[in-house]
C-alpha cells in the first residue's frame, strides 16, 4: 500500500496557499472603473492606446464582412469600456486556463484507461491503479469548471462568453449580432448548462463505476467485474468521442463565437491524450523513485513514451492542418482567429509548436531514450508546459485580448490547481493496493518486455 508522506502533503498545501494568494491578488489588482483603466493606460504609455484595439479591429472586420452597416470604429468611451472588460476578465481567464488544462489531463487519463480495458491490452494493467488515482481529480476539477461556467458567465461576473449577452440576440438592440443570433439555438444559457451537466455526469459516472468494479475485482473469484468494466469502457468511449467534441465547441470555441473549425474536437482530443499519458508516465516514475511499483519496468515506461511521441506528432499534424487550410483560404471570418494570435501572441503561438513537437521528437525519437527516466521526465515537463501555453493561446485572445500577460494571476492559478492535484491524486493512491490482483492480463503485464 502506498503511504502519503507528510513532506508531500506539506508540499501540496504550500502550493495551494501560495496559489490562492496569487489568485486573490489578481482579483484585487483588477481595475473597477474606466477612470482606473485610463490611469493604468497613462502609466504604461508606450502602447497604451493600442491595448485592446487590435482585437476590436479584427472583430469589426469579421462583423463588417457580414453586415456593412456596422460602425467601423468605436468612440473612445466604448474603447475604454472594452479594455475594462478585458482587464476584469484576466483573473477569471487565468483560472479558466489552468482549470481546463488540468481537466484535459484527467479526462485524457480516464480515456486512456478506458481504451486499455476496451482493447484488453496486456501490457498496461500494472499501471491501472496509477490511472485510477489520477482520475480521482475528475470530480473536483469538473466541479470547479461547472462553477466557473455557471457563476462567472451566467451571473455576469465576467465577459468571457460574450454570446451570453442578451442584447446580442435582441433585434431591437443596437448591439444586435446577426451571426450570434443565428447560433442562439445552440449557444443559449439553459441549453449550455444542461449540456455541461450531461457531459460531466457521464464522465464522472464512468469513473466511479469503473473504479468500483476494479476494487471489487481484487477479491473476485471469476472475471465478472473485469467483463463489466470491458463493456462499460466500450460504451464510455462512444459517449466520450461525441461529448468531447461538443465540450470543445462549448467551452473553448464559443469564446470566439464568430469563428469555428471542423477540426477543433480532434485538436483538443490530441492535446488531451498527450497530456494525460505524459502525467501517467510522470506519476509512475515518481512512485518508482519512492520504491513503489517494483513490477513496472523500463518497457512500460518505453511504451508510455511511445504514446507521448506519437500523440505529439498527431497534435502537430492537426495544428498544421487547421492553421494551413484556414490561412490559405484567407476567408476573413475564419482567418481572423489566427491573425489575432500571430500578431499579438506570436511568441506563445509559435513557441508552443516547438515545445509540443520539435522537443519531443528530438528527445524521444530514439528508442533507447524512451527507457531513460530522466529523459522522459524532462520531455514530459516541456510537453505539459507547451500544452498549457496551447490552452492559454486558445482562451486568452478571446477573453483578455492584448491586455494579456503571464503574471501573478496565471501563475497563482496554476500553482493552486497543481497543489490540489498532488494532494488529491496521491491521497487517492493510498486507498487501494497499487497492483490490481485479479485482472486476467496481470501476469502478462508483469512479465511484459518490449
Amino acid at each position: 500500500m502506498y503511504t502519503l508522506t507528510s513532506k508531500l502533503k506539506l508540499f501540496a498545501i504550500i502550493f495551494m496557499v501560495v496559489g490562492a494568494i496569487g489568485i486573490i491578488s489578481g482579483f484585487l489588482t483588477t481595475p473597477s472603473s474606466i477612470k482606473e483603466v485610463k490611469e493604468m493606460l497613462d502609466t504604461n504609455h508606450d502602447d497604451s492606446h493600442n491595448i485592446g484595439k487590435t482585437q476590436n479591429e479584427n472583430h469589426k472586420n469579421v462583423i463588417g464582412s457580414h453586415d456593412g452597416n456596422k460602425e467601423e470604429a468605436h468612440d473612445d468611451e466604448a474603447h475604454y469600456e472594452h479594455v475594462l472588460q478585458q482587464m476584469q476578465n484576466r483573473p477569471w481567464a487565468a483560472i479558466y486556463v489552468a482549470t481546463f488544462f488540468f481537466f484535459i489531463i484527467v479526462l485524457g487519463v480516464l480515456t486512456f484507461y478506458a481504451i486499455q480495458y476496451a482493447s484488453q491490452a496486456g501490457w498496461s494493467p500494472v499501471l491501472f491503479r496509477v490511472m485510477e488515482g489520477i482520475t480521482a481529480y475528475l470530480p473536483i476539477i469538473t466541479a470547479i469548471l461547472f462553477i466557473l461556467l455557471l457563476l462567472s458567465g451566467v451571473f455576469n461576473m465576467n465577459h468571457m462568453f460574450s454570446w451570453m449577452n442578451p442584447d446580442l440576440v435582441n433585434p431591437d438592440s443596437p448591439d444586435y449580432d446577426k451571426i450570434i443570433a443565428e447560433k442562439s439555438g445552440w449557444l443559449n444559457v439553459p441549453f449550455f448548462l444542461i449540456r455541461a451537466a450531461f457531459y460531466m455526469l457521464g464522465w464522472n459516472l464512468y469513473r466511479y463505476l469503473s473504479r468500483r468494479n476494479s476494487i471489487r475485482d481484487d477479491n473476485a473469484e471469476d472475471n465478472r467485474w473485469f467483463k463489466k468494466n470491458f463493456k462499460l469502457s466500450a460504451g464510455f468511449l462512444v459517449f466520450y468521442i461525441v461529448t468531447e467534441s461538443m465540450m470543445s465547441w462549448d467551452w473553448i470555441m464559443s469564446l470566439d463565437p464568430h469563428w469555428y473549425s471542423t477540426l477543433y474536437g480532434w485538436y483538443i482530443f490530441a492535446g488531451m491524450m498527450v497530456c494525460g499519458i505524459t502525467v501517467i508516465a510522470l506519476v509512475t516514475i515518481v512512485l518508482k523513485s519512492q520504491g513503489y511499483l517494483e513490477f513496472v519496468n523500463d518497457s512500460h515506461i518505453h511504451d508510455l513514451a511511445k504514446y507521448m511521441f506519437g500523440f505529439s506528432i498527431f497534435w502537430t499534424y492537426l495544428w498544421f492542418s487547421q492553421f494551413m487550410l484556414i490561412w490559405y483560404a484567407n476567408i476573413p471570418e475564419e482567418v481572423v482567429y489566427f491573425v489575432t494570435r500571430v500578431e499579438d501572441f506570436k511568441l506563445p503561438f509559435f513557441g508552443m509548436v516547438v515545445m509540443n513537437f520539435v522537443f519531443p521528437v528530438l528527445l524521444l525519437m530514439n528508442s533507447d531514450y524512451k527507457r531513460v527516466n530522466w529523459f522522459v521526465v524532462l520531455t514530459g515537463i516541456v510537453i505539459l508546459a507547451g500544452h498549457y501555453i496551447d490552452v492559454f493561446v486558445m482562451v486568452i485572445p478571446a477573453t483578455v485580448g492584448t491586455s494579456w500577460f503571464i503574471g501573478i494571476p496565471e501563475i497563482g492559478s496554476l500553482l493552486f490547481l497543481f497543489g490540489l492535484f498532488v494532494y488529491v491524486v496521491f491521497t487517492a493512491l493510498t486507498k487501494a493496493p497499487l497492483l490490481v490482483k485479479n485482472n486476467p492480463f496481470i501476469k502478462e503485464s508483469k512479465q511484459y518486455r518490449y
